[in-house]
């Protein structure tokens, strides 16, 4: 399935519960401004300018939460400054999944979790091999460019047949995941994930092309629920979720560098 965010069913669940986008009558409200809005101020309609200023905030939390996680990791080195900020990251965004209309308090927090891990993530690679960091930080920046001028330049067109064939891709990826965290616990480990052997390295290619893929489906998606006037805090949860995919994508990449550094 594509971001379990930013897709058309989440979209459409949304409007059920009340919160599609407002009647043209009651769309305009004077003094909302083009940014992100607050808990206070959360009519009016989302645009692209306020969903990229929300997105912003979020990745700025997120890289300031990762660098006290760098630090903390790096004094205790203890698993916990990963494993849990993941579950509370998991946690945080299944209530988003289901409640976007809390997406302006709980996006932000979801960063500084998720921030959390990702550094204590990022300091164990750099630990194993210095500069890997930057380069999969410049590699995903990189990959994000380029995904977002094919798609502003239709060069890329996201149609439903694309977004079925990602969407099984990802669900197949994810069942793939989940076995192996269940196989872990039997302390069996699952060498296609970890294995720097060619099929170990084509296996990451594959996860970080899949990841690239959804960023052209969430540019589609943002780009939609913009037009169809949706209101001002979605612009949180469109951030939320383009801020899901990217740090899946630089984890990937990530992952792809540690395995050619071993060959």
């Amino acid at each position: 399935m594509p971001n379990p965010v930013l897709n058309d069913k989440s979209f459409q669940e949304a409007s059920q519960a009340g919160w599609a986008a407002p009647d043209r009558a009651t769309q305009y409200v004077p003094g909302i401004s083009d940014g992100p809005s607050s808990p206070m101020a959360a009519t009016g309609r989302m645009t692209m300018g306020g969903t990229m200023t929300a997105t912003a905030v979020l990745f700025a939390l997120l890289l300031a939460s990762a660098a006290f996680g760098w630090n903390r990791f790096s004094a205790s080195g203890s698993a916990a400054w990963i494993l849990g900020p993941i579950l509370g990251g998991f946690v945080l965004s299944m209530i988003l999944r289901f409640k976007p209309t809390f997406a302006m308090l709980l996006a932000p927090l979801y960063a500084v979790v998720e921030g959390l891990a990702v550094g204590a993530i990022s300091k164990n690679y750099e630990q194993f091999k210095s500069g890997i960091v930057m380069q999969a930080v410049g590699a995903t920046l990189a990959v994000f460019a380029v995904m977002l001028v094919l798609y502003s330049t239709k060069v890329i067109k996201v149609t439903d047949r694309m977004r079925r064939v990602v969407g099984a891709a990802t669900l197949g990826l994810m069942l793939f995941y989940g076995l192996s965290i269940l196989l872990s616990f039997f302390k069996v480990q699952v060498p296609l994930i970890h294995s720097a052997t060619p099929v170990g390295i084509l296996f990451s290619v594959f996860t970080a092309a899949l990841a690239a893929w959804h960023l052209a489906i969430d540019f589609d998606n943002v780009d939609k629920w913009t037009k169809a006037g949706s209101p001002k805090y979605m612009e949180w949860y469109a951030g939320f979720g383009l801020m899901v995919t990217v740090v899946w994508l630089y984890l990937e990449i990530l992952r792809l560098l540690s395995k050619l550094n071993r060959r």
